[in-house]
């Protein structure tokens, strides 16, 4: 098949490199507006270069894949979509939740598939928690503890057009979490603080925060994150049951190094970035969009799953600000 890249950051050329190298994929067109981006992935992939996404939509492509800046999302989605073409959007489908709404009712009824980028669903731990919780092995769930924690913090611009850690960081726990579980968030009470990077403070957000979620089946789940952890790159995640107990991310490239005497775990390298944790699973991600584009699967992430996510990250940014518990169907309502 013949896929479309808008978007040649970071992301994007590495969603390339990955899209390169699946037999699935036959061919690649790309589009940014910077045109060096654009012919440095045609060099290194064979890649044919358009100079717009209305040209690349018309090149007989069979799936997009939109890795441009956020606010571009919404219009690249619809724009797909309005082609016949099935997408494959990083996070957020929008920058605002109003505007992620509109483009839910935008696509509501079109027949034309599209994938979210929540890479944790494809990751072999994630799955693997998933698959024990739905076979009961762990009894009835009571706790859940969730962990992103970055090493260092993006640079200033970022952070002032990122909407936030919880909208950034941490909808990454959120989703997991709904999707590990298979509950729903029904209240939030977040709390947050700056001890490193002045400039996050002055774009007016946190630079470490806790949440605790309640879930409906009266399941409490803890999410910790911070944009400081000088050992690296630490995901994880916990899940305590009446029955047993399971982790992910407990391997020997665990960011953390033991007190205990004559402990050695672990003994591996840190994880010192998202790409280096989650290489495989982006692999699996583009792989099951590959599928997605030849009708074998239903989309693996829908526009309602990441904007439930984002009600999430929403209710938990309005906590942090008013110091108060917050409700999901308060946030749904403002």
């Amino acid at each position: 098949m013949r896929i479309g890249i808008l978007g040649l950051g970071r992301i994007g050329a590495f969603h390339a490199e990955t899209l390169s190298g699946l037999d699935a994929v036959d061919s690649l067109v790309v589009t940014d507006p910077f045109a060096d981006a654009a012919k440095a992935a045609a060099e290194r992939f064979g890649a044919e270069v358009v100079d717009s996404p209305a040209a690349l939509l018309a090149a007989g492509v069979d799936g997009i894949v939109v890795a441009a800046a956020t606010d571009a999302h919404p219009a690249l989605i619809l724009a797909g979509v309005e082609a016949g073409v099935p997408v494959f959007c990083e996070k957020p489908v929008a920058k605002t939740m109003s505007e992620g709404v509109a483009v839910l009712k935008a696509v509501s009824g079109a027949d034309v598939p599209i994938q979210i980028g929540y890479n944790r669903r494809f990751d072999a731990g994630f799955s693997a928690a998933r698959a024990a919780v739905h076979a009961g092995e762990l009894g009835k769930l009571h706790t859940v503890r969730c962990t992103t924690l970055d090493p260092a913090p993006p640079p200033a611009a970022y952070v002032a057009a990122s909407g936030g850690i919880f909208r950034d960081c941490s909808v990454h726990d959120f989703d997991i979490i709904r999707w590990v579980t298979g509950r729903e968030v029904t209240e939030v009470y977040a709390v947050g603080g700056n001890r490193g990077a002045d400039y996050i403070r002055e774009a007016g957000d946190a630079d470490t925060t806790g949440a605790i979620l309640t879930l409906d089946d009266g399941t409490i789940a803890v999410v910790s994150n911070s944009r400081h952890n000088a050992r690296g790159y630490d995901v994880r995640m916990e899940l305590h049951g009446f029955t047993d107990s399971l982790a992910v991310g407990l391997d020997d490239k665990l960011p953390l190094r033991s007190a205990e005497p004559g402990v050695s775990f672990p003994a591996g390298t840190p994880h010192d970035f998202f790409m280096d944790r989650f290489t495989d699973a982006y692999r699996a991600e583009l792989t099951a969009f590959t599928e997605v584009v030849a009708g074998t699967r239903p989309s693996p992430c829908t526009v309602e799953d990441a904007l439930e996510a984002g009600w999430i990250a929403e209710a938990c940014t309005l906590s942090l600000h008013e110091h108060r518990p917050v409700t999901l169907a308060e946030v749904r309502q403002a």
